[in-house]
């Protein structure tokens, strides 16, 4: 169960659309009990957004303290998964289902993040260095009872991990290429502007809400954030969604909405930009009500000891330096962060959250001799070894 392929066939085999408990767990605890990882699985939260399986296996070693965080739940599967092929059984195979086909393995999470998981595990046994595993159900959902709450259970017991690696998929085009040292921050904002509903002939006895709201989107779509920084790009607002619901022709409607998404860097704090888009509002509709919700800040892990380290383990196995990014989508990381420096590597991300997603057999191989690399780079650091590159 510590061979990268038969491990992560393993875990594809276990539905764990998100929020994941229970099998997909058990896979993962009986892989790290014989490795002396002391496991703590526990199961908080309600409906609708729990409950989550979390789990945290811990174990002492040599060296500063290196943490892997990753997720166990994935993304609904969709339709028309063929498993890269005929299964064993003469049927085509599902997205629990996993199949190898000319050197790729296929199925739900094999890149995002299942495949990383199990090489980590694999790792674990090959190199000897003190790590830990916090493994979420949690991520690809609201992330409410996930990492949040792993960080509130390690706070509760006095474990602090001295560096994090998280195993998203950075790759672009080939292992390795890409490494993350931070991601942008997301913000949702709603925008609802009440009118006064009336005919069409009569204008003057109605209210528009769509005129004001529209000259409100004018407003926020001149608007320019920021130029982006040395390590971000510019952060941008876009439009979502927006909506009237008005069935008829000849009537001036009583209400219109809008979405917003805003994707900042670390110039930018979300609640701040919630109140900035509010002005603007109340600009053109005083009456509007404006409501946000922060997915996560901007954060980054300035270049220093850790992230060369990374960068080390991946170039000895692919012989390529992997670049400093911080662009895609958000990921638990903007939790991990604040707790020490963490950077992420994973697998090549070309089909993650895609029908017939999958991995290359060769990769899976090939990361876990990274991952080992990188717990022996990082055993061989003094205990108290500064960490050189700090959250900003």
């Amino acid at each position: 169960m510590t061979d990268p392929v038969t491990l992560t066939r393993s875990l594809l085999a276990c539905p764990s659309v998100t929020p994941a408990a229970g099998a997909v767990f058990d896979v993962v605890a009986a892989a790290l009990a014989p490795l002396g990882f002391a496991i703590d699985r526990f199961v908080t939260g309600e409906a609708p957004d729990g409950p989550v399986e979390n789990l945290i296996a811990w174990r002492d070693g040599p060296g500063p303290h290196l943490a892997f965080a990753g997720h166990l739940d994935v993304v609904p599967p969709g339709e028309g998964w063929t498993g890269g092929g005929w299964t064993g059984e003469g049927r085509t195979g599902g997205a629990f289902e996993p199949a190898v086909r000319d050197g790729l393995l296929y199925g739900r999470g094999a890149v995002d993040m299942k495949g990383a998981v199990a090489c980590f595990i694999a790792a674990a046994k090959q190199a000897n260095g003190a790590t830990s595993l916090l493994l979420t159900g949690d991520e690809e959902g609201p992330a409410t009872y996930g990492t949040p709450l792993i960080l509130e259970r390690l706070a509760a017991r006095g474990l602090k991990p001295d560096l994090c690696l998280v195993g998203e998929p950075t790759s672009v085009a080939r292992l390795g290429d890409t490494m993350k040292i931070g991601r942008r921050g997301s913000v949702n904002i709603t925008i609802d502007v009440p009118g006064r509903q009336g005919h069409v002939a009569y204008p003057h006895l109605a209210d528009n809400p769509i005129t004001r709201l529209v000259a409100a989107l004018a407003a926020i779509d001149a608007l320019v954030l920021d130029g982006g920084t040395d390590w971000f790009q510019p952060s941008n607002i876009e439009v979502t969604d927006l909506t009237v619901g008005n069935p008829a022709a000849n009537v001036i409607p009583g209400q219109a909405s809008a979405r917003l998404s805003i994707r900042f860097n670390d110039r930018h704090r979300g609640p701040d930009l919630i109140e900035r888009i509010a002005e603007i509002v109340r600009t053109h509709a005083p009456a509007a009500t404006v409501t946000g919700r922060v997915s996560g800040e901007a954060f980054l892990t300035r270049p220093g000891a850790f992230s060369t380290l990374v960068a080390e383990a991946a170039a000895a196995v692919t012989g390529v330096v992997p670049e400093a990014s911080t662009s895609g989508g958000t990921s638990d990381a903007r939790f991990l962060a604040r707790l020490c420096p963490t950077v992420e590597l994973g697998l090549v991300n070309a089909t993650m959250h895609q029908t017939d997603e999958a991995v290359a057999v060769a990769d899976l191989g090939a990361l876990t001799a990274i991952y080992a690399g990188l717990i022996a780079r990082v055993a061989a650091q003094p205990s108290d070894a500064p960490a050189a590159a700090t959250p900003a």
